[in-house]
């Protein structure tokens, strides 16, 4: 019943909310079709919010519920399916809202056929045909690009204008095949086949351009994904725009977004090649005459110093450091053996001055007897005895005449008082 309200009498905004999520309540579970536009999983929450929008009419409403629900679809829902959902209306009176509180989620028309397609990519990546250790490298500079594409496309177009473009001499091996309905996978498969048999062909390109997802089915289909993982020959796949994404490219071994980036990942830019050699040649010149600059700076300072600028410079300095060697051995010998002379000298001296020899020069005589004993004393000899003196230059033979002793013998120069002997 519609609530009793007057101008004098008017109904507070809790009451109203209220009364509206009572009348909500009462709607009871419904089923409902629209598409999915916005999935936000919030962490540590239990509850997955949505936001489900009509097909036709600009209308979208919140749609939630349990993670548990959510979770459990095969395969996951994504943003854009199509859903029939069973949901319980409920009206949020403290922030005036209204959401759908589903209780079972089903995709139909292109939802399903995007989780049919999502269960055929788990499968054949659990197998392992999606692996990134499988991928191939391509070449730098292929000499044949193989083509699979539709006659007279524009993706065809697309490819060969690019690429030539970039590098004039490149050349192309062709292979027409439909691209859309029912016989485009069985040839496109036979296409790839046929450019994998030819040893020539070094990469392939399978290009189409953009298109529904209904289009673009065949590129999704099993028997081509297996097809492209058993080639031998790297392949690229350039199916439709950035959105797109059938299977084939997840087997290839690079997705390009377009055709014509297709062109551009496996041609180079010989412009931008010869700018690179370019680059490349001027580094090197920078560096090897850094290096030979270097070099000959070292060169320099070698040549500069005196031992390489006069190499007798040092012949020179090791000359005169050996006659000043020389000169100082000579003197220092001449004057050790002035030193010996002069101390030889001096034993001579001493040597002479000890001699008899030198006591009979300076006027002493030796008295020996007629044996040749020498006289030392008075009572050797007596008066007429024949004796022998001594002397420096000869021998005097005399005979004793008388004998005179010495009154002291301490002092021989004083002659005794008595003179007779």
């Amino acid at each position: 019943m519609a609530l009793e309200t007057s101008l004098e009498q008017p109904a507070p905004v809790r009451q109203i909310a209220t009364a509206i999520a009572g009348w909500v309540d009462r709607l009871g579970a419904v089923w409902v079709e629209g598409q999915i536009a916005q999935v936000n999983r919030r962490p540590g929450m239990s509850t997955v919010f949505m936001v489900l929008r009509d097909t036709v009419a600009d209308l979208s409403v919140t749609l939630t519920c349990s993670r548990t629900l959510f979770d459990s679809l095969n395969p996951p829902l994504v943003e854009g399916a199509g859903v029939v959902v069973h949901a319980k209306p409920s009206f949020y009176a403290n922030r005036g809202t209204l959401s759908l509180a589903a209780r079972e989620i089903r995709m139909v028309g292109l939802g399903e056929l995007l989780a049919r397609l999502e269960r055929r990519r788990q499968l054949l990546a659990a197998e392992g045909l999606f692996a990134p250790d499988l991928k191939r490298p391509l070449p730098f500079l292929p000499g044949v690009v193989g083509l699979v594409t539709a006659p007279g496309s524009a993706a065809e177009r697309d490819v060969l204008e690019v690429a030539r473009r970039r590098w004039p001499a490149v050349k192309f091996t062709v292979a027409y095949a439909a691209m859309q309905g029912p016989r485009s996978a069985g040839e496109v498969i036979e296409a790839v086949e046929r450019l994998d048999r030819d040893p020539a062909v070094e990469v392939i390109v399978v290009a189409r351009g953009g298109g529904s997802v209904e289009d673009l089915l065949p590129f999704s289909d099993e028997g081509l994904v297996r097809a492209v993982h058993a080639v031998r020959t790297p392949v690229v796949s350039a199916i439709g725009h950035e959105p797109d994404s059938p299977l084939l490219d997840l087997v290839a071994d690079w997705r390009a977004a377009t055709p014509t980036d297709a062109a551009k990942r496996v041609v180079p830019d010989v412009v931008e090649e010869q700018q690179q050699v370019a680059a490349a040649r001027d580094r090197a010149r920078r560096v090897l005459a850094h290096w030979l600059g270097r070099e000959q700076a070292a060169l320099d300072a070698l040549r500069s110093r005196p031992a390489m600028a006069d190499p007798r410079h040092l012949l020179d300095v090791r000359r005169d450091e050996v006659t000043a060697l020389r000169d100082r051995a000579r003197v220092t010998l001449r004057h050790r053996l002035d030193r010996a002379g002069d101390d030889v000298e001096h034993r001579r001296a001493r040597a002479e001055a000890l001699s008899p020899l030198a006591t009979l020069r300076r006027g002493y005589a030796v008295l020996q007897t007629a044996d040749g004993a020498v006289v030392t004393s008075l009572a050797q000899t007596a008066p007429g005895a024949d004796v022998t003196v001594r002397v420096a230059d000869g021998r005097l033979h005399a005979t004793t005449t008388r004998l005179e002793p010495l009154a002291d013998p301490t002092h021989p120069t004083e002659p005794a008082e008595d003179d007779d002997a």
